[in-house]
């Protein structure tokens, strides 16, 4: 039998050389979704998607629930993926005594599981950094964070208030992240340790030989925090020697072209342009197997999206654009959500092009999307839309759509935390805790 690790020997110019096999299906169990010689499962991956000013519900929520939903104008653009995709319609963001703190509340919520009673009111690590805990450790980066409005403050992803993940902010500075330098190509002849990775685990292993001495002379709370930072060093020591081990073959692995240079701009047309170049440009990273754990930003909170030829932006359309009366929604606010539902249907469709094994990398992937309000003329914290994508491996189902009835958004969050593998028993904090998975997407 030929194995995974089996490498073909020779010399070159007077030197040994060495050169890995591709991902072979004879690698591979009858199904192609696991490693025949260890019976391990293909990896399971985690990625959010983040959109501003969530939707008109007579537009956006279908009338029937369950597998056989019809597609609403909002959800027409995803007619294509729409097996792929979960919609979570009628939950709510309970607020129990506190303000509502527009743009902020609902998807604080999602996020952490938490109404926050002020906007520095963050006090739990996002549902992405907790799942990244379990799966993140072992791959080149923890996790990949994007934003296609250029701005690095929109960002959704963090350990508290005052440590955010910064996300990159354009598709050159992506692409320099990923597969410059210090990529290591799984597929490529050649392998060579990066004596910049060898020099910074070696200063790491250094510093943290000191660790215990350190400790002795420090209260509790000192080295409780102290720990916590030692915790963080250590995941950057194992990440680093992940860089110095030379990565199998991954024939999913295409090595993209640097992508071109954009103008800056937050019109609709160069957000989507910038927005599909590093979406390419993540699910690459997926598929090379650079993270397991990624978030996209396509619009922020408050979302301040323009349209060429168009006087204001998304977000003050929202509270200033009429009802049309003949339609009974307001129609350029209807624009705006298609066009972020456009750009979401590329996302899905990018990682289910992606063959994996016998399927696709969406199979063996679950996004997580939603946003910041539901009807965003008054600032609802009720009905705030959210999506699921991909099977996770064949834990989640696909294709339903779920109505909530006013339950708390947080039971979607938890939900995946559950199928992520995450022991915890609950999540969430007063009216927005909950110990109950939705088991209609649940394989």
């Amino acid at each position: 039998m030929i194995s995974r690790r089996r490498i073909l020997r020779g010399a070159l110019g007077g030197s040994l050389v060495s050169v890995g096999l591709p991902l072979l299906d004879c690698f591979l169990d009858g199904n192609g979704q696991a490693m025949a010689a260890t019976g391990k499962p293909m990896p399971v991956r985690f990625g959010t998607w983040f959109w501003g000013l969530g939707m008109q519900t007579q537009c956006f929520t279908p009338k029937t629930v369950g597998k056989d939903w019809e597609l609403t104008s909002e959800l027409e653009p995803l007619k294509d993926v729409k097996q792929h995709v979960n919609v979570f319609t009628g939950f709510d963001a309970i607020k129990d005594d506190s303000p509502n703190l527009c743009h902020f509340s609902a998807w604080a919520t999602y996020r952490c599981g938490r109404f926050p009673s002020a906007r520095n009111d963050i006090t739990s690590e996002s549902v992405d950094v907790t799942i990244a805990r379990k799966i993140g450790g072992s791959t080149r980066f923890r996790q990949l964070d994007a934003t296609a409005t250029g701005n690095p403050t929109d960002s959704y992803s963090f350990s508290n208030m005052n440590s955010f993940n910064t996300p990159e902010t354009t598709p050159t500075a992506l692409y320099q992240r990923i597969f410059g330098d210090e990529f290591q190509d799984p597929n490529g002849d050649t392998f060579v340790k990066s004596p910049v990775a060898m020099m910074r685990q070696s200063v790491l292993s250094g510093v943290l030989e000191q660790t215990k001495d350190l400790e002795r002379g420090l209260g509790a709370a000192d080295r409780a925090r102290l720990d916590q930072y030692f915790t963080g060093l250590r995941e950057v020591e194992n990440q680093l020697q992940h860089q110095l081990t030379k990565p199998e073959p991954i024939e999913a692995c295409k090595v993209p072209k640097r992508p071109e240079d954009l103008i800056a701009g937050i019109d609709s047309e160069t957000l989507s342009k910038r927005h599909k170049l590093m979406t390419d440009l993540m699910v690459m990273a997926v598929a090379c197997d650079q993270t397991r754990i990624f978030n996209m930003v396509y619009s922020n909170a408050a979302a301040n999206t323009t349209k060429l030829g168009l006087t204001g932006t998304h977000h003050v359309i929202t509270h200033e654009e009429m009802i049309d009366p003949e339609l009974g929604y307001q129609p350029m606010t209807h624009w705006f959500t298609i066009e972020a539902m456009k750009d979401f249907a590329y996302f899905i469709k990018a990682l289910a092009a992606v063959k994996e094994g016998d399927g696709s990398l969406l199979d063996n992937v679950l996004v997580f999307a939603h946003s910041d309000h539901g009807y965003a003329k008054l600032h609802g914290l009720e009905e705030v839309p959210a999506f699921t994508a991909g099977r996770a491996g064949g834990r989640v189902k696909s294709g339903i759509h779920v109505a909530g009835n006013s339950q708390t958004v947080t039971r979607v969050p938890y939900t995946m935390i559950r199928a992520m593998g995450v022991d915890a028993p609950a999540w969430g904090a007063k009216s927005n805790r909950t110990s109950k998975e939705i088991g209609e997407i649940l394989a």
